[in-house]
């Protein structure tokens, strides 16, 4: 004790030291080793060897970049999803939950008790061609007598959103829970329709809560591989897909590594400008 009230002023460090020791440990060193690895050159048989190959990020945006550009959209299209879903319901379980708030908060995450490999796979029951959701889409008329939902971009997205529409739920109840209701009462008290309430109380306060999700959304989302391995064909297949074949199967180490920090710098470019167009303060809100 006596050392710590000698040296206050290195207290903070002190107790940063862990968190700073893991993150180095598990994560500036492997991102630093598979930055060395995207700009090495030569192939599984040969050996690799390290002469600033430049060239590999250029050779895999041309070849993949539709790969690439299909994950984006996925995980956009499964972030708008899941936000249209989660937003409603963490609404009714904020305001109207009761007693209720608790189970309901566990059966948004009671499929987190289970592996994702195994949800995903479940999907490939409910959607198959002999399954109920294309019985009952046949029978209203939506898909044909040939029409299917298994092997399409439609079920890799319907599965990308489901297995991730917890992480947008949960920080959305947790914004919405936190809303003052006096807040309301006082604008409806001022004559403000429920509407014009929420368009200008409940939905500004809530934001926080969307930056949140939406970013916990895409941005696992985008690297994902398991819904369209499972859900799609080859025509779906995500940046993620090309990523784990090169890194597992084909030993394509430089090429894989220069993928990863191809999606990286992607990612972190549209979280820049996400965060400019709403406001900082919204994203750390």
């Amino acid at each position: 004790m006596g050392f710590f009230h000698r040296h206050r002023g290195l207290t903070p460090y002190f107790l940063l030291a862990p968190g700073l020791a893991w993150l180095a440990v598990f994560f500036v060193v492997p991102l630093g080793f598979l930055a060395y690895q995207s700009l090495q050159s030569g192939n599984f048989d040969v050996g690799y060897a390290f002469d600033w190959a430049w060239g590999n990020y250029w050779d895999t945006i041309q070849r993949y970049h539709e790969q690439l550009m299909r994950s984006l959209v996925y995980a956009g299209l499964a972030t708008v999803f899941a936000l249209l879903i989660s937003y409603p319901l963490a609404y009714w379980i904020a305001f109207r939950g009761g007693r209720w708030k608790s189970l309901l908060l566990v059966m948004i995450i009671a499929p987190f008790f289970v592996t994702y490999l195994i949800r995903t796979l479940a999907w490939q029951t409910i959607l198959a061609d002999e399954g109920p959701v294309v019985g009952i889409f046949r029978d209203i008329g939506i898909l044909g007598d040939g029409g299917r939902l298994l092997a399409t971009s439609t079920a890799v997205v319907a599965g990308i959103t489901y297995n991730f529409l917890p992480f947008m739920a949960l920080p959305l109840y947790v914004s919405l829970e936190s809303i003052d209701h006096r807040l309301i009462e006082a604008a409806e008290d001022l004559y403000a329709s429920r509407v014009q309430a929420f368009l200008r109380v409940t939905l500004p306060l809530s934001l926080p809560g969307v930056v949140a999700g939406t970013l916990l959304t895409f941005i696992p989302a985008a690297g994902d591989f398991i819904n369209a391995e499972l859900l799609g064909t080859p025509k779906q297949a995500m940046i993620g897909n090309v990523i784990q074949s090169k890194f597992l199967e084909l030993g394509d180490y430089p090429s894989a590594a220069a993928l990863s920090f191809t999606l990286m710098a992607v990612i972190l470019v549209l979280i820049a400008i996400y965060a400019r167009a709403i406001g900082t303060e919204k994203l750390t809100g």
